[in-house]
């Protein structure tokens, strides 16, 4: 029960998408040679959203690293992004990124950038492939780093706030909505998934304004509760 929302419709890129899931990711899969390691507050992510990995000394990672050829180190990282809420399907986004691993310091083993080749974000609405440049080009959404704490809070605090959104959404909603959690937010809007007996659908709430902030984003939602009603559904 999900339909892409319209292009006009103000939301982030693919590329900010994907850097925003690369704000918040705490792990990533890494997969060499047909080898995957998870690897948990391993890496960081720098300027342009340069990744850069650094594998803990005495485990089977740095085993391969240390007999893998100079020239053999084409990779694959691979980041989850999960709803900080108790909803069904709690899978947002998955994010692919494949190049070649090459010591972020020259003569220094212990730490690897990704020299990135290809960028592939899927989500509910399929598939997108994101030209490095833009992605090198693109920022993080402003919220991307307290999502997490603006929706728990939301789902947690104000539980009566997300239902009177919802009976807002009125007839752009089909009728059985069993119960309906934060899903999503960034500077344009909240997403709100509705679920029923069998499947869900999800709203999107347009803000009056931008959010910068998590202060803004607070204020954009009570906003949106005396906003015309604006609501879009996919």
């Amino acid at each position: 029960m999900s339909v892409a929302p319209s292009p006009a419709l103000p939301q982030q890129t693919a590329a900010e998408q994907v850097r925003s899931v690369l704000a918040r990711a705490l792990s990533l899969s890494l997969t060499l040679g047909g080898q995957t390691y998870d690897l948990l507050g391993a890496h960081t992510v720098g300027a342009r959203g340069r990744i850069t990995l650094h594998p803990p000394a005495d485990t089977p990672l740095t085993d391969h690293l240390a007999l893998a050829p100079a020239d053999a180190l084409d990779a694959r990282i691979d980041l989850t992004d999960i709803a900080p809420t108790a909803l069904r399907d709690r899978v947002r986004a998955r994010v692919t990124l494949t190049g070649r691993l090459a010591p972020a310091t020259p003569g220094d083993p212990g730490s690897l950038r990704l020299d990135l080749a290809r960028v592939v974000l899927r989500t509910g609405t399929g598939t997108h492939e994101v030209a490095p440049g833009a992605y090198t080009l693109a920022a993080p959404d402003p919220l991307a780093l307290e999502e997490a704490a603006l929706l728990t809070h939301l789902a947690d605090a104000h539980a009566d706030l997300v239902s009177e959104l919802v009976d807002r959404a009125g007839s752009r909603l089909p009728h059985g909505v069993v119960r309906a959690l934060p899903l999503a937010m960034d500077r344009h809007a909240v997403s709100l998934r509705c679920e029923y007996g069998e499947g869900h659908c999800d709203l999107r709430l347009l803000f009056p304004g931008e959010a910068r902030d998590a202060a803004e984003a607070g204020d954009m939602v009570r906003r949106l509760l005396t906003a015309p009603r604006c609501a879009h559904h996919h």
